[in-house]
């Protein structure tokens, strides 16, 4: 789930590949970028391709950028961003009995349990509790959720801003190259 079947190099070299072919204007590809990277920094948990898809469609950035941009949120990373996220959703909320990530973590998992034993009440006919998804829900998720604004903002914006320039950089030496190889086909036909 977390190393690539391919390995890291062989799976960096696809991206890079990939991205360094995106079709469209440097501002859309780095409006695209600022939402993948944004949507890193929320606790949507598998569903943060469609939410930057969803931030760069609005924004009419490039959505496959967006798409790259979420790479930014990876195993490595997200316990920073989560931390980061859950403090600055405690300090805009006001919130008093704030945890550490290593005491919300469980809470994640055991959310996601909680949910799978209530959908499955609704086929057994079981009575569900919802009672701890509302403790999840009050204490960890909305700050969460509230907090990742700011520093998703941030960062976003600084992929943003950070990558404008070589993004247009890139493109004008593919043009350049692309002009050079049509010189060279061209030189090399016959003449009529």
């Amino acid at each position: 789930m977390i190393w690539p079947s391919s390995g890291w190099k062989r799976a960096a070299t696809y991206v890079w590949h990939r991205m360094r072919r995106l079709p469209d204007t440097p501002e859309r590809i780095a409006r695209g970028f600022f939402a993948g990277v944004f949507i890193s920094f929320t606790p949507l948990f598998g569903f943060h391709f469609l939410g930057a898809a969803g931030i760069a469609w609005a924004m009419r950035g490039n959505v496959p950028a967006a798409l790259f941009g979420t790479f930014v949120g990876n195993p490595l990373t997200t316990p920073i961003f989560m931390t980061l996220s859950l403090e600055t959703g405690y300090w805009l909320l006001g919130t008093e009995n704030r945890m550490t990530l290593s005491q919300v973590l469980p809470f994640f998992s055991e959310a996601s349990a909680q949910i799978a034993r209530n959908l499955l009440y609704f086929w057994t006919g079981g009575t569900p509790d919802w009672t701890p998804l509302r403790e999840f829900f009050w204490r960890i998720w909305l700050p969460m959720l509230a907090g990742s604004v700011i520093p998703g903002t941030i960062a976003g914006l600084m992929f943003q801003w950070g990558s404008l320039p070589l993004i247009r950089a890139w493109q004008r030496l593919r043009a350049r190259h692309r002009d050079a190889r049509i010189s060279a086909a061209k030189a090399r036909s016959p003449k009529p």
